[in-house]
């Protein structure tokens, strides 16, 4: 059984560690753990990742965002994949950091790829994962705040993030996208997050040492 997994993001070394290429480091992060190459084939970057009889075929769009549904017309149909067994990885200003918001059907709030993958089809009824990257920027800074790179406490719990959307990922693929909504859209609070961190870092253990009888 395939599933088509769209990773957004911009292509371009300088576009790489920014927030708005959430989907693009996922799926990175799963070629990486699993030893995948992706080839640059027509309008993306595609490898597959097998999973208890699945097949996921990884897509990284090359179109840049704002034609993102151009890639994700072609390989939908190139892969001859139903729709239902689509999801869009995408990074959402108005969730906070961390947040994951599985969902089909929706808005696009404003998101560029999410808007042109509408457009391409004609409707917005297909599976997104939406990855909070929170709304911390004054007024106008907005591009600069997406496309700017993760800060220092983001970066702390990114991979704890990524290996939990990693597992999303599997759950779409074997138990379906509503048993994915309830198991994985949860919030995640930063500050209470860093501060455990910086508790756990100055009392790296609780327990009293002892000295050998």
């Amino acid at each position: 059984m395939k599933y088509l997994i769209i990773g957004l993001g911009n292509p371009g070394t300088e576009y790489a560690e920014s927030r708005h290429n959430i989907g693009f480091k996922v799926l990175d992060a799963i070629a990486e753990a699993s030893n995948l190459v992706f080839t640059k084939e027509r309008f993306a970057q595609r490898t597959e990742w097998k999973f208890k009889g699945r097949i996921f075929v990884l897509i990284k769009p090359t179109t840049f965002m704002n034609l993102s549904g151009k890639a994700v017309n072609y390989w939908l149909q190139a892969e001859n994949i139903q729709l239902e067994k689509m999801l869009v990885i995408v990074d959402d200003l108005a969730l906070p950091f961390g947040t994951l918001r599985i969902k089909t059907g929706g808005s696009n709030g404003g998101h560029n790829g999410l808007a042109h993958i509408s457009e391409t089809f004609g409707h917005s009824n297909f599976a997104r994962m939406r990855f909070g990257i929170g709304n911390n920027f004054s007024t106008g800074r907005q591009v600069d705040y997406v496309l700017g790179q993760w800060n220092t406490d983001e970066l702390i719990f990114l991979p704890e993030r990524i290996a939990k959307m990693t597992e999303a990922l599997k759950t779409f693929g074997t138990l379906g996208v509503q048993r994915c909504m309830n198991l994985f859209n949860q919030a995640f609070n930063l500050e209470e997050m860093i501060e455990n961190h910086k508790k756990l870092t100055e009392n790296p253990t609780d327990s009293i040492s002892q000295k050998p009888e």
